[in-house]
């Protein structure tokens, strides 16, 4: 059966992580995805581990269900061959800035001109319309800029620091492939295309404040920003006997049954825990407490206690426990393809589900130029591939 969003074609004109997470998502739900790279190629390409250059574990578990066309932007050809591919699109994605794409000619007021039914979505750093316009973005400093690198460093006084994963990319991937679905959408109800715009430091800060603003949502305010629960210092997986375990009881009858595992069922009748408001203003000490009883025991003997006590919990995974969790075996989560340059590979399969629409994988990550002849053809008059 065909994806949901079979007969839709994308001309990517991204690189790294935001973009190619947003197009692989509209590739592996069916879409036809040109990827247009310059000649040297996405720079996640070349970064290791890799068996061959130009195919790093990062590119390959990025663009698959992806062609790739090499072309010059630099050159007046370049810009011709990529508007040919544009008359036929229905999507052009690209993470080059504002600026960049006026010098081009491929700004929005002037493809809306030539391609009404074409939408378009930048993604960068920062708004147009606001001061911080033009300023190079990278995950990190986009991290530090939305308030996520603060939040890391609020417990136990640390210092600000990053979390241990392209988080802003990912996330702003999401909103952008999330944002071009519903301009699809839009325009089988009008017929129009339109311009998105998402930027990733208004996207991580709408992401993190959606907990985080507390008691600044209120004007005047009712207290700080940031979510206790979240910030308290003895919130993390817990200490057993021999490893760690996160448990998370978080309803009023999880609290009472946890008290009970825990051999403690008198706390539950405690004011400062009876309720969630309760609760809430003294999390601190619970959580210091549900650490001191958690190391009292292994991990096994916790797991054995928790598997019917409908509390949520889960061992500590390291990223090769992944690898053979069997609940990810029993759904198909893992898959090992032969790659025709890069031998065997394993990638996360596509974890949504449709039941009429599903998802697939019809294409290996592009080799450069692998699909350049096939996509724009040779030119008449010396037979060259159009980017040479």
């Amino acid at each position: 059966m065909a994806g949901a969003l079979d007969g839709v074609r994308v001309i990517d004109l991204t690189g790294i992580g935001m973009g190619p997470m947003a197009t692989q998502l509209l590739g592996d739900m069916g879409a036809d995805v040109i990827k247009v790279e310059s000649p040297g190629g996405d720079l996640f390409r070349h970064v290791t581990p890799r068996r061959n250059e130009g195919m790093s574990h990062a590119f390959l578990n990025l663009n698959r269900n992806k062609r790739s066309v090499v072309i010059d932007l630099k050159t007046p050809a370049g810009v011709e061959h990529l508007l040919r591919l544009l008359d036929g699109a229905d999507v052009l994605i690209s993470n080059l800035r504002p600026q960049a794409m006026r010098r081009l000619g491929l700004d929005p007021a002037t493809l809306q001109g030539r391609f009404p039914r074409l939408i378009q979505c930048g993604c960068y750093g920062f708004g147009d319309a606001g001061p911080y316009a033009g300023r190079p973005a990278i995950d990190d400093t986009i991290q530090a800029a939305s308030g996520l690198a603060w939040l890391q460093g609020r417990t136990g006084g640390r210092e600000p620091a990053y979390v241990n994963t392209v988080a802003a990319d990912k996330v702003v991937g999401l909103y952008a492939a999330n944002a071009i679905t519903a301009a699809l959408y839009a325009r089988e109800r009008t017929g129009k295309g339109q311009a998105i715009e998402v930027p990733m430091f208004e996207c991580m800060v709408a992401f993190t404040v959606a907990e985080h603003l507390s008691g600044r949502t209120f004007v005047p305010p009712l207290g700080e920003a940031g979510y206790d629960r979240l910030l308290n210092e003895h919130r993390r997986p817990f200490r057993t006997s021999d490893g760690h375990i996160s448990v998370v009881p978080y309803t009023d009858a999880q609290w009472r049954r946890f008290f009970e595992l825990s051999g403690h069922p008198k706390m539950a009748e405690d004011p400062r825990y009876r309720s969630a408001s309760d609760r809430s203003r003294h999390f601190p000490e619970l959580y210091r407490f549900v650490g001191d009883v958690i190391r009292l025991d292994s991990t096994e003997v916790w797991v054995r206690r928790l598997e019917d006590s409908d509390i949520p919990f889960s061992t500590v995974n390291s990223i090769d426990a992944l690898l053979t969790d069997p609940h990810l075996q029993a759904v198909g989560f893992w898959r090992e393809v032969e790659h025709p340059t890069e031998g065997t590979i394993r990638q996360a399969g596509f974890p949504v589900g449709f039941s009429a629409t599903p998802a697939d994988v019809r294409r290996h990550a592009p080799s450069l130029g692998e699909h350049t002849d096939e996509v724009l053809g040779r030119t008449p008059d010396t037979g060259d591939p159009p980017n040479a």
